[in-house]
């Protein structure tokens, strides 16, 4: 008999967490005599309550870790390991967010092919991004039931088939429906590798971690349209449909990467697999995981999973700072037809000239991840003064600066925008609006992540879902409301709205432990870094 961490381990390993009780577990040798696994009681009170079979006490067959020092355990994979899973799941991010904004170098060969207006030839990325939107409240409770890799790999498969439907579409009909099907394949990278860097990753390292998807996530959609531009101008009438074929052919490399070097890193998932290898070793049918005892009908994935993400957004703390991070992501999504307007309409460059500039945008969210570098050693220090418990309010550092170049990245290019003013100008407004929209985006991630600990993909899918639908109609009024306005006062009134949200996250740094102690809580977890307790299927309101 030795003694190891108990897990209560119902929808993931938490006893990587503080809450995880040590108890007494038998170590059974397997038939080889090499392999051991242990089994732990279920604690009656931290038992999912969708949980048929847990109704002993002192269940003997559930499958755990063999204590907190497992290689098995993903947050003890080797560093090697951990660093090849993270770069290749943020190319593979890059791949989706590349696939959104493609096409749009295309637009006015495809209103010239088909006979459409700019709008309507728009609706190609409207309707990528809004399946983006729909797409995570499948995929992220996929990945929860049965993995991140099967959850990301298949759809992203779908995705790369779907482009090249748009490719070798013959009318409008056929670009917008492969374009809103591609979107919604595309989600699930974006929706599920911030729960794969959660489970990786220890909240010390995460910042990190999740830089390097944070980046993925906005080079993405800034450089295909230089890659887009230039296939424009060299190939006449065509340039729109390679630009497709392209984008399908880098998805496939990138999905054969992923399929030989990616493993799956889900404890609940790991544990079941355990469970069922041990099962034919021993001829114990009765070994199981706690992941394996949950109801998986249709009324509750329904009620847990597909409503989860919806109920998230009711919440005022997630609300505000998804509306923030969706409002920053958007705007980015805003420059794709804006700086068009900019350097080919009012400075008469070329398409591949013209798009140039979102480099600027891009070489400001590396600065912005200086920031969150830097940032990054003041929450270790706030993690260690609270006995090594996260804490969500750290993370909100770099938003808070942020929110001031992000209005005057506004501002900047709002003002700068005239031909007789050098486009460098407008250029450093870009930056700013790089630098602002990366600690943001970031920042909110990194709250979600670590306040929705083991519901992170469905915390990042409702984050998804709102700043996918800004995202997708903000381009729609984006030729009549800079044409109409002109530039300089279109980029004022957004850069006035980015000032009254200025406060937000000094109010959640001021404020947010105790909104979180008062606001809804789900299943437990939201508002919990102090203590973490099982999964139920229901909201319950937690008052100190």
């Amino acid at each position: 008999m030795s003694p190891t961490t108990a897990d209560s381990q119902a929808h993931g390993n938490t006893s990587d967490h503080e809450g995880s009780s040590i108890s007494e577990v038998s170590n059974i040798k397997a038939l080889n005599g090499e392999k051991t696994y242990s089994i732990s009681p279920i604690d009656p009170e931290s038992a999912p309550s969708a949980a048929p079979l847990a109704s002993s006490d002192n269940d003997a067959n559930i499958v755990d870790f063999d204590g907190p020092d497992d290689p098995y355990r993903p947050l003890n994979w080797p560093m090697r390991k951990k660093l090849v899973t993270t770069i290749l799941y943020s190319f593979t991010t890059m791949g989706a967010t590349w696939a959104s904004t493609i096409y749009n170098s295309g637009i006015s060969e495809i209103q010239e092919r088909f006979g459409i207006s700019s709008e309507v030839a728009l609706l190609g990325m409207t309707f990528y991004l809004f399946g983006n939107a729909l797409g995570p409240l499948c995929f992220a409770p996929l990945s929860e039931a049965y993995g991140r890799k099967i959850s990301v790999l298949i759809p992203y498969f779908m995705c790369a088939i779907f482009s090249f439907g748009t490719a070798v579409a013959k009318d409008t009909q056929t670009v917008l429906i492969t374009r809103f099907f591609a979107g919604i394949f595309a989600s699930a990278p974006l929706s599920n590798v911030g729960g794969v860097l959660a489970d990786i990753w220890p909240p010390q390292q995460r910042g990190a971690a999740l830089l390097t998807y944070g980046i993925a996530v906005i080079s993405g959609p800034l450089v295909a349209p230089i890659v887009g531009g230039a296939l424009v101008v060299n190939m006449e009438h065509d340039g729109w449909r390679w630009g497709e074929y392209i984008t399908g052919i880098l998805l496939l490399v990138i999905l054969a990467a992923d399929t030989f070097f990616i493993e799956e890193s889900f404890p609940p998932v790991l544990l079941s697999r355990k469970a069922s290898k041990l099962r034919k070793l021993t001829g114990n049918w009765a070994l199981h995981s706690k992941h394996q005892e949950s109801d998986l009908s249709f009324k509750y994935w329904t009620r847990t999973y597909l409503l989860v993400p919806l109920e998230m957004l009711v919440d005022p703390i997630c609300f505000l700072i998804n509306l923030y991070a969706s409002f920053v992501y958007a705007i980015i999504y805003l420059t794709v037809p804006v700086f068009p307007i900019e350097f080919q309409g009012v400075r008469g460059w070329n398409a591949v000239i013209g798009s140039l500039p979102f480099l600027g945008v891009l070489i400001g969210a590396f600065f912005g991840g200086l920031v969150l570098m830097w940032s990054q050693g003041f929450y270790v220090e706030r993690m260690a003064a609270n006995n090594n418990k996260p804490v969500p309010e750290a993370r909100l550092l770099p938003m808070m600066i942020g929110s001031f170049f992000f209005a005057g990245g506004l501002f900047i290019i709002g003002w700068t925008s005239d031909r007789s003013i050098h486009w460098i100008a407008f250029c450093i407004g870009g930056v700013c609006i790089g630098l602002a929209y990366f600690t943001i985006f970031q920042s909110a991630i990194s709250y979600l992540v670590d306040t929705y600990f083991m519901l992170a993909a469905s915390a990042l899918a409702a984050n998804m879902l709102m700043r996918s639908v800004l995202a997708g109609a903000f381009p729609l009024f984006a030729h009549a409301m800079f044409t109409n306005l002109g530039i300089d006062w279109a980029c004022s009134v957004l850069g006035f709205i980015a000032v009254a949200m200025i406060p937000i996250p000094f109010l959640f740094y001021t404020f947010g432990k105790r909104l979180r102690a008062w606001g809804k809580s789900l299943s437990g977890y939201y508002g919990s870094v102090d203590r973490f307790s099982s999964i139920s299927v229901h909201f319950r309101v937690k008052r100190m």
